[in-house]
Parts: C-alpha cells; sequence; structure tokens
C-alpha cells in the first residue's frame, strides 16, 4: 500500500514528454525568479515606486489580479481537468478541490474585498504573474487528473500529511490575509501599519509561510513532480518577497520589532 510510486500516470509518449518538459521549465523559473527577485522585488504593493512606465500600460488593480490568478488558477485548471484527464478517483477530486479552494479565494474574493494601496497596477506586471500561474496550473491539473491512485489512497502517510499540511496552510494563509485587511479597515486608510498578534508576532509575512506550507502538502499529497517543481517555485518568490518586506518594514518602523523573522518562525 505505501509503495515507492503507488499510480501510474497513463499517458501517451507525447502527453508524457510534455508534461515533464514543462515541469523541467518550471524548475529553471524556479532558478531565474528566486535570482531575480533576490536582487529587486517585484515592484507591486509596498515596492511599488510609482515610475514602472517600462511594465505597459495600467489597468485596474482588482481585474489585474483576477486575471493573472482566477483565469489559470480556476478557469485553465478546471478545463484540463474535465476535458483533459481521464482519471475520476476520490482523490483526484480532493486534489481538485483543494487547488479549487485556494484559488477561487485567492483569484476571486481576495481581490473584489482587498483594500489596495493604489488602484492601478502595471499590465506587465499582471501578465509577469500570469505566465507561470497557467504553466503551473496547467501541470498539477495535468498530474491530478492523469495519475491513477489506489483505492485506499486515503491510508498513505502522504495522503494524510500533505492534505493535513495543506489545511492548516490554507487556515493561516486567510487568517493572516484577514488580519491585513482588517487592519487597514480599522485605521481607515489603504496605507501601511504593523501588523500584529499570532504570527505576526514571530514573522513579517505569516500569509506568505502559510501559502508554502499549503503547497508543500500538495507536493507531499500529490508526491509529483508538478508539485515539487510548483512548491519551489512558491519558495522561489515567498523566500527573496519576505525578506526585502522585512527590510522594508525594519526601514520604515523605528518600532517594528528587531526579533521577527521574515517568512519562517524561529528560523529565517
Amino acid at each position: 500500500m505505501f509503495q515507492l510510486l503507488p499510480w501510474t500516470f497513463a499517458v501517451d509518449t507525447v502527453h508524457f514528454w510534455v508534461h515533464y518538459g514543462l515541469v523541467c521549465l518550471g524548475f529553471l523559473l524556479g532558478v531565474i525568479t528566486i535570482l531575480v527577485q533576490l536582487a529587486k522585488p517585484a515592484p507591486y504593493g509596498k515596492f511599488d515606486q510609482g515610475n514602472n512606465e517600462s511594465w505597459g500600460v495600467t489597468i485596474n488593480q482588482r481585474l489585474g489580479h483576477i486575471l493573472s490568478d482566477a483565469t489559470p488558477g480556476v478557469l485553465l485548471f478546471l478545463l484540463v481537468f474535465f476535458l483533459y484527464g481521464t482519471e475520476r478517483q476520490y482523490a483526484n477530486y480532493v486534489f481538485l478541490g483543494l487547488w479549487q479552494a485556494h484559488y477561487i479565494h485567492r483569484g476571486i474574493i481576495h481581490p473584489l474585498v482587498m483594500r489596495y494601496s493604489k488602484a492601478q497596477v502595471p499590465l506587465g506586471i499582471t501578465l509577469g504573474g500570469l505566465f507561470p500561474n497557467c504553466i503551473f496550473s496547467f501541470l498539477c491539473a495535468d498530474w491530478i487528473s492523469s495519475a491513477r491512485y489506489p483505492d485506499k489512497y486515503y491510508y498513505d502517510p502522504r495522503f494524510i500529511i500533505g492534505l493535513l499540511l495543506f489545511v492548516s496552510g490554507y487556515v493561516t494563509n486567510k487568517w493572516a490575509d484577514i488580519k491585513l485587511r482588517s487592519l487597514r479597515r480599522q485605521k481607515g486608510s489603504n496605507g501601511y501599519y504593523i501588523p500584529s498578534g499570532g504570527l505576526f508576532e514571530l514573522v513579517a509575512c505569516p500569509n506568505y509561510f502559510g501559502e508554502l506550507v499549503e503547497w508543500l502538502g500538495w507536493a507531499v499529497g500529490t508526491w509529483s513532480l508538478s508539485g515539487l517543481a510548483w512548491m519551489l517555485f512558491g519558495c522561489a518568490t515567498f523566500i527573496p518577497r519576505a525578506a526585502h518586506t522585512r527590510k522594508w518594514y525594519g526601514e520604515q518602523f523605528m518600532e517594528y520589532p528587531r526579533a521577527r523573522k521574515a517568512l519562517i518562525p524561529f528560523v529565517y
């Protein structure tokens, strides 16, 4: 029951090489992303200096967020799963539900309720998020709709641990998002303030930490190279951005707690 590869990836030769070719591209994107992000954070949110003409025309921030996250994470994922995939066991549907739970919130609900610091975002920033999201949404949907898991996979430690990690990360991520939104609402402004309470006492970015735990759970639960590539790409984004965020808070607020880590409690 606990064999190393407890399923078959029922695909033809072309499908196989397309899938794993894109997995290799995903790993490469992760390397490029962390190198670029360590040098300079992507110019959105608190790192938007207002001189982003090179990123193209601006569009509505809410629309840009929905396009970059919901289009691949919800629409593309569902199309690949139902039109391209072949497997319809309970495990496949559980993974589908987990992914959709994240992206319906991240790509639709969150943009509609978020108090953005700026109403507009450069189109280039939106497209920069859309491209990798399309690749990884296709990959993960392709895997979970083509992998034939055993009937009793719910007994497998990887499924149990992965599910627990995903749910705990999901709750942490959503709690942190709500906390940040409520802080702006309490202050009556779209500016930036020092968040406190819960995991905010330990790290600058518990929202990133929660999402990182989610995708670690996804990689473990699906036990796939596509899931691993997606989790590592998340690391390539969250690790440098959390470090830049921690530094930014320290520079903007003299009273910011120096003992707080950037991303992982007590570690980093």
